[in-house]
C-alpha cells in the first residue's frame, strides 16, 4: 500500500487575495444551495439595459446553434435579459421584446 506525505512549512506557501468583479454576473463562488436544501433563485441578467452585441456565433443547419451575445452564450429559446432568442443564423440573432423582433448583427473584425 502506498501512502503519500505532503509537508507544508510555514514559509513554503502563500495566498494572494482575491475581489471578483462580478460586473452584473452571479458569483460563481456563492453556492446554489443553501445549508437547508433550498435552490437559490438565479438571476443572471439583472441588469437594465440588456447588452445585445453579438460577440460569436456557432451556426448548425440542424438547429443547435449557440451565439456569444453581451458575454453569455445563448441559444434558441432562451432569455437575456427581457429579450428571448428567436433565431440564430450564420450573422445575425435575431431577439424578441414585447412584440417587437429586433435583430442584433454578428461585428467582424476590422482589417
Amino acid at each position: 500500500m502506498a501512502g503519500f506525505v505532503v509537508s507544508m512549512l510555514a514559509g513554503d506557501c502563500h495566498a494572494e487575495e482575491f475581489a471578483y468583479e462580478s460586473k452584473g454576473r452571479r458569483d460563481p463562488f456563492i453556492p446554489l444551495v443553501t445549508p437547508d436544501g433550498r435552490l437559490l433563485k438565479l438571476d443572471t441578467h439583472t441588469e437594465e439595459k440588456t447588452n445585445l452585441a453579438v460577440e460569436g456565433i456557432i451556426y448548425d443547419e440542424g438547429g443547435l446553434s449557440y451565439a456569444m451575445v453581451g458575454g453569455f452564450v445563448v441559444k434558441v429559446g432562451d432569455s437575456l435579459g427581457d429579450y428571448r432568442v428567436l433565431k440564430i443564423e450564420p450573422e445575425k440573432v435575431v431577439f424578441i421584446k414585447d412584440g417587437v423582433i429586433e435583430e442584433a448583427y454578428l461585428k467582424k473584425e476590422e482589417k
